[in-house]
């Protein structure tokens, strides 16, 4: 069975499971065989009964002593107790609406259970386990847990594995030979057969190094192509402009970082090489002041720029402030968005490709068909992780080889931001402006809701404004959107009823768009005192009079989001403050809330964010940033991402383009990885 068949046609697949297989991303045998397990049972170890951990999954041995009948309980449901155990102590085991594993249980017989220990120390018990055979640990000592999904649990994915490795072709080897005796690492279909059925826990290892470089590496050629591709003779090679008139016009003095980054934008702006730059900073500390400073030297220079926001919202704040500080010179401000009128898109456009618009703020509208420049040469692009390296691609093809400029509010370390953003160099604005206060930051449960609102009314009766973000729309769009606020009814229910008297605001992604515009602009003018919202308020909005943020459901957020969300608040003069609203009951979530709590620091949220959750977290949906990352951790595998940056930059430069025969498999993979991002 060759890799790229798709999955349904795997014997014990067949179509209404591969549709449940899609959901984890597997559309082909490949793609199941690169579903790697999130971690092993093991089996060879057994813990003695009377040691075995309360309240935590372990694995012990005991011999069948006795077997009860089924019992109905209240509700419909049956049980079925097994007694067991060891010369240490005796175990109850009990299955709940099952029979099978029960059943073939033989009293006097050991067997190995795996599951949940509770109970006293004198009585222990261990509910629905599972249940394996000597003879089956001795076949398989280490038993693979996969990612679930409804309806298709980790026993049924391991079945599916196994057969896959039986029917499908051996995976080609994609790296260069002297690679695995230079890094001791085994052969791709070795490490692929390992990991997913490991004789050992080296061999486990061993094949998750493999597997860890293979995905590293090809995430740094990627990146690496991308580099060379914009690395050809810019079309916009400018003159060094004065920025001190354009500073001299603010009402206030910029900060240290925003000159210092703003002077290496610049100056690559004057290069014979076009730009591909990264400015990263934390919420609230002026990227779009410096970008505005770009386009300033762009416009001195006679180029046109184009600026790329996530949102409508962010978008026309954008061309109200760079309008703002970039009108006064003389500056043609253009705005282009999806849910723009036919006629005005149709000015737009015009004046877009007339020269007569010298800065365009959009959205994604930017990059789609009949928008012509007619001399764009610097392409901005607005929280990088919410577009990827596809679309500002698309963006910059607007015109032949501008300089790119790519924002994001999401702090990493600036020595793993090298790394992964390989394809980018990078400006960091680690100040934030005088007059930003901290914002006092408090996690509470559900039970102090209505002691919250108090707060609030306080606050709006002396004339503050407050936003409340929860995570859904309605009732229905997830399945247990009951234990979740849904906007709609919180709107309804909760915001307006606690808040009786007061103008209350509704503000989610499915209104249209100039409905978002119109409620955005009410919050915005004051005729709002409190704004029910999803998260489409999160990036950039800027309303100084806001003073309080209430999230609902914290736990539903990766604490750099929380942070963005947070950042919405503090920008005006008075004391400001973020509540976080949680009743989930897990230790680990209170303790992320609580380190959001101690500390104000971007990039140390960012980092705990990125050890405690991971990368596909960290950087969002895969469709919108970089390709997501399956076994690699961008913290704790940081010598191999060394290792394959320094691989990748010595293998392009001696195949550039990767055009090679023996590379074609490697290019294959990059390819593959990337998705339908081209490197021509």
């Amino acid at each position: 069975m060759r890799a790229d068949t798709p999955v349904q046609y795997l014997k014990g697949v067949g179509p209404k499971t591969a549709e449940k297989f899609a959901r984890l991303g597997v559309a082909t045998v490949e793609d199941l065989l690169g579903l790697y397990p999130r971690r092993y049972v093991d089996y060879s170890d057994p813990a003695p009964v009377a040691a075995a951990p309360f309240d935590a999954d372990t694995v012990v041995k005991a011999a069948v002593y006795s077997k009860r009948g089924a019992v109905r309980l209240p509700g419909g449901r049956t049980m079925v107790q097994v007694l067991a155990g060891d010369d240490s102590a005796a175990l109850t085991l009990t299955w709940f609406n099952t029979h099978f594993a029960a059943d073939s249980l033989r009293v006097g017989e050991e067997y190995f259970f795996e599951g949940r220990v509770r109970g006293t120390l004198t009585r222990r018990e261990m509910a629905n386990p599972t249940v394996r055979t000597p003879a089956q640990v001795e076949k398989t000592p280490l038993a693979a847990v996969y990612p679930q999904t409804e309806g298709l649990g980790s026993g049924q994915i391991a079945r599916c594995v196994a057969r896959a490795l039986e029917e499908a072709q051996p995976l080609e080897e994609f790296l260069p030979p002297d690679f695995l005796t230079r890094f001791k690492l085994p052969g791709r279909w070795q490490a692929v057969r390992d990991i997913h059925r490991p004789a050992s826990m080296a061999a486990a290892q061993a094949a998750r190094r493999r597997l860890v470089f293979d995905e590293l590496f090809t995430l740094q050629l990627g990146l690496g192509l991308l580099r060379s591709r914009g690395a050809a003779k810019a079309s916009a090679v400018m003159k060094p402009a004065d920025l001190a008139p354009f500073w001299a016009s603010l009402p206030f003095a910029p900060t240290g970082a925003q000159r210092r980054a703003a002077g290496e934008i610049c100056g690559d702006m004057t290069k014979t090489a076009p730009m591909n730059r990264l400015l990263q900073g934390d919420v609230g500390s002026g990227k779009t002041l410096v970008a505005a400073a770009a386009v300033y030297t762009a416009y001195k220079n006679g180029w046109q720029s184009a600026l790329m926001a996530p949102t409508e919202i962010l978008a026309a704040q954008h061309a109200d402030t760079l309008d703002r500080l970039l009108g006064p010179f003389g500056v043609r401000v253009a705005l282009l968005t999806g849910g723009m009128k036919a006629a005005a898109r149709r000015t737009a456009l015009a004046a877009i490709a007339a020269g007569e618009a010298d800065l365009v703020v959009g959205t994604h509208a930017v990059i789609g068909e009949g928008v012509q420049f007619k001399a764009l040469g610097l392409a901005v692009v607005d929280e990088q992780h919410r577009f990827g390296v596809r679309q500002r691609g698309l963006l910059a093809g607007k015109a032949a080889q501008p300089h790119v400029l790519v924002m994001s509010a999401t702090p990493i370390p600036r020595t793993l931001a090298l790394l992964v953003y390989g394809d980018l160099d990078i400006s960091v604005l680690d100040e934030l402006p005088p007059g930003r206060k901290a914002v006092k930051t408090y996690a509470v449960g559900g039970e102090k809701r209505r002691a919250m609102y108090g707060f609030l009314e306080k606050q709006i009766a002396a004339g503050r404004q407050v936003y409340i973000v929860c995570p859904l729309v309605e009732e229905s769009d997830a399945e247990n959107a009951g234990e979740l606020a849904a906007v709609t009814t919180y709107y309804t229910e909760v915001a307006k009823a606690l808040l009786p008297g007061r103008r209350v605001g509704l503000m989610h992604g499915r209104l249209k768009a100039k409905e978002k515009a119109a409620v955005m602009e009410d919050f915005k003018a004051g005729r709002l005192d409190a704004l029910v919202s999803t998260t489409v308020i999160e990036v950039g909005v800027d309303v100084p009079n806001a003073t309080v943020m209430v999230i609902e459901n914290a736990e539903r957020y990766g604490l750099s989001a929380l942070h963005q969300l947070r950042g919405r608040v503090g920008r005006g003069a008075a004391e400001s403050f973020c509540i976080l609203v949680s009743d989930h009951g897990s230790e680990a979530v209170r303790d992320r809330l609580r380190f959001l709590c101690s500390t104000q620091d971007g990039f140390a949220i960012a980092k705990y964010d990125l050890e405690h959750r991971g990368p596909g977290d960290f950087f969002g949906d895969r469709q919108h940033g970089l390709p997501t990352l399956q076994l690699a951790s961008l913290t704790t595998d940081t010598r191999t991402l060394a290792a394959a940056h320094a691989s990748a930059a010595e293998l392009l430069e001696a195949d550039p383009a990767l055009t090679a025969p023996e590379h074609r498999a490697l290019a294959g993979q990059v390819q593959r990885l990337f998705g339908r991002t081209t490197f021509n």
